[in-house]
This record gives C-alpha cells, structure tokens and sequence, in this order.
C-alpha cells in the first residue's frame, strides 16, 4: 500500500519570498516570513463559530484537481484538461467545473507535505495534529493511547452549548480494508477519556429514512443507552462524571439537534443541489449542524466500496465517473449556500485528504500511486482570504518548491481558527506537559 519511491526527483525549496504565487493570481499582502504573528492578528484569525471538515479518505491526486500540470510530461500531466476559474491565473481540474466558479471564495494551499506514506498513521497526525505513536503504519489501529482528536479537545476546553455536540463525524469512522490496522487511529478522544470522544454519526444521509436512533425521544433512551452513559471514563472527578453524564442526556433529548438532523426539513431542490447522494446529503448535514452550534462538523468520506480516494488503478475514470464529481457538487453547494446566509464569514471550510498521489502515472493500469511529500488542501470562509494560491509544488507536483505546510500545520490553523491557542500547555493521563497541536497555524491565510 505504501508508494516506491520516486526516482530522478529534485527536492528544492526556494526562497520564501515565492510563497504565494500572489502575483499572477492578483492577490497581495500575503507572505509567510511572519510564522508567529502578533496578538491582534492571531484574534483576527479567530473568527470561526464552526469549522466543517471535508475529509477526502484515501488520498486525492492533486496533479489532477486542485494542482494540474499542463506543460508537464503526458507521464505527468495526465488525461484531464485544466480549467479558468473566477481568479486570473489560477487553474483547476475540468472536472471541478463547479468549483472553479467559486475560486474567489477560497484558497488552495499547494504546498501540503510529510513523510508518511501510509493511509492510517496520516490521519491521526491531520485530527489530532501530533504524529501517530506508530507512524508510517497501516498496521497500528486507533487505541486510547493516541493523542485526541481537535474535537475531543473542543469539547474540553471549549464545549458547544448545552444539548449540542461540540463534535460530530460522519457517516463513519474512517478505516481500510486493506489496512491491517483497520480504522485508522486518531478519531476518538484517545488518553484524554471516552467522555469527550466526537459523536459519531454512522448511517448514511442519503438513505430515505435517515434518522439518528434515540435523539429526541426519551423512550429512545434504552437501558444499553443508560448502560453506555455509565461506561462514560471514570478517571474524570465525580462532578466532572456527572456533568458530562447530563450533557449526553441532554443531547439525546435535544430538539435542536433533533431539527438539525431531520434532512426532510429541507426543499428537494436545496437536497438535489448538493447532490443525491452520500456525501452530498453529509455536506448539507454538515451545513444544518453548524448552524445549530457544533463547533466542528468532520465529513469522512464514505465507504463507497471501492476504496474511496485511493486510486492506485484507473486513476482518470474513478476520478471523473465516480470521485470528483459528488465532491465538486457538494463542496460548491456547501459555499453557496454558507456564502448567500452570511454564515460563511464565520464558518471555516477545509477540503483535504491525507496525502496526494505520485507524480508518475503507473504504467499499465493508469494508476498513481501514494505521495505523502506534495499535495494540495483547500480552504474558505471565516476570514480565509479568497482567490490565492498558498504556496507552491515544483514543475511535476513531487515536491513543495516553497516551505512544506505540515497536516499539524493546518490542524493548528483550525485550531487556531475556533479560539484555542494550539501552543497551549496541556497534560496528559501521565502528567507529561506538551502542546495542544504541534503544528504551526497559517495565520497568513487569514485577511
């Protein structure tokens, strides 16, 4: 599952003063010579009331949607044509046509980068913004040694209000079927406690009936529900126990989050323009739950059955047929939609995957395979300034030809994003002292 490496590649790394590609893009004033900005701008940053992550499990190929190389080899370029978009100079794959409308509203960080080739290990570094206890491994599954997730810390240092979840992941907990390890770690609470792992959401949207069992109802509140509510970490004090007891009763029985939940509360147009389909109705569940107050919303996606992002053969048809364009219509709809109710000014969007894909298309069965070192995320709203590109790829998109963003890097930034200060001092179960996430956050990005 792990990619060879790539040989005849050049790491380079020019001057930071190419940064962003501001200039052709006709956007100013960005640099990243200011990593630690001062206090007011690390408070300007802090504008999101609720950030809502779209995670594309498996790994996209950047080189064929967010970073296209047209003047690159065929090996490298691959079949897909790149578009214009809203922002002079700035190009993206054919097939995010609906995207590529909206370039205006976000900004593509082009200059992702780690070492870690592996699917699982990835995810536990992009959630908790530290890397895994077991990295480079497909193999170690998630356990509660595992540092917590964002949202797990949300809710400790910064809660939601009563009866809604600070945190809430769906349709599933990210794992691979070809993945010793499973489901990958990373996506609970870890040492910090069962009591603040995110609420899992693992039905799909898109089914007819969709409905979260229990919510609302108090006869939904079953002896295996007060049974699991009991099974809540003892290692917290006694009144911390029961405060975060009566917070889980007060979610079961939340109107508030009965109402967000209820997706036939919206017109069949509003349904149809995100896209029927399962991460089309999550993206607009996304939409509804932050407008009820949880903080963090994370969008996994689904298990499709047919390994997701991960497209080490047939590349191009599983990215036009089957990939890019639920993505392209439910990450469009959810801007449209956050941007025409005001929300989007204080909703942080963040579309990224675990890793990209290798430069070299695969001979024989047009595949690409893992590319930890370069690839690309998107980000929009909440003061994220629209119509740049951050930072750069070299000319086939192996490497970062500025400064690599690490994934901590943007887990700081959404951290740093929703008020925590990500070099906050905390400890854990063995009192050892250590950031909250050891990345840096990319305050540039923000206007």
């Amino acid at each position: 599952m792990q990619a060879e490496g790539c040989r005849g590649f050049r790491r380079t790394f020019p001057s930071r003063r190419h940064v962003l590609q501001a200039g052709a893009l006709g956007v100013a004033g960005l640099s990243l010579g200011r990593l630690l900005a001062d206090e007011q701008t690390r408070e300007s940053a802090s504008r999101a009331r609720s950030v809502i992550l779209l995670f594309m499990w498996g790994g996209p190929s950047h080189l064929d949607t967010w970073d296209p190389k047209p003047d690159a080899p065929a090996e490298i370029r691959g079949e897909f044509r790149p578009i214009p978009t809203t922002v002079p100079g700035l190009i993206i794959s054919e097939h995010f046509p609906r995207l590529a409308r909206l370039a205006h509203k976000y900004t593509v960080v082009r200059s992702m980068g780690h070492t870690d080739p592996a699917h699982l290990s990835p995810v536990h570094h992009l959630m908790t913004g530290h890397i895994a206890p077991t990295p480079n491994s497909d193999a170690a599954p998630a356990t509660r040694n595992d540092h917590p997730h964002l949202g797990a810390m949300l809710a400790r240092l910064k809660p939601a209000p009563r009866g809604v979840p600070t945190c809430v992941q769906m349709p599933w907990l990210v794992s691979h079927p070809a993945a010793p390890g499973g489901t990958a770690p990373g996506q609970h609470a870890g040492w910090l406690g069962s009591a603040f792992d995110p609420f899992l959401v693992s039905d799909d949207p898109n089914r007819p009936h969709f409905r979260v069992a229990g919510l609302g109802d108090p006869s939904g509140v079953t002896p295996s529900r007060h049974e699991l509510l009991r099974t809540l970490d003892r290692r917290l004090g006694e009144s911390d126990y029961d405060a975060v007891r009566q917070r889980a009763f007060d979610l079961l029985l939340s109107d508030r989050v009965v109402r967000a939940f209820d997706l036939a509360r919206e017109p069949p147009r509003v349904r149809d323009r995100y896209g029927r389909n399962t991460h089309g109705q999550a993206c607009l569940l996304a939409r509804r739950l932050g407008e009820a107050g949880v903080r963090l919303v994370c969008v996994n996606w689904h298990n499709d059955g047919a390994n997701f992002w991960d497209t080490h053969g047939d590349n191009f048809n599983a990215l036009k047929n089957r990939l890019m364009p639920p993505a392209d219509q439910g990450f469009s709809a959810l801007l449209e939609d956050l941007d025409h109710s005001g929300l989007l000014s204080e909703t942080l969007v963040v579309w990224v995957g675990e890793f990209g894909r290798h430069p070299k298309i695969t001979a024989g069965n047009a595949g690409r395979e893992h590319w930890p070192q370069c690839y690309s995320a998107v980000l929009a709203g909440a003061g994220i300034r629209g119509g740049a590109v951050y930072g750069a790829s070299d000319r086939i998109g192996a490497y970062p030809a500025t400064p690599p963003v690490s994934p901590s890097d943007l887990t700081a930034t959404i951290a740093a994003a929703l008020g925590l200060d990500p070099h906050r001092e905390i400890r854990d179960r063995l009192d050892r002292p250590m950031p909250l996430v050891r990345g840096t956050p990319l305050l540039d990005l923000f206007a």
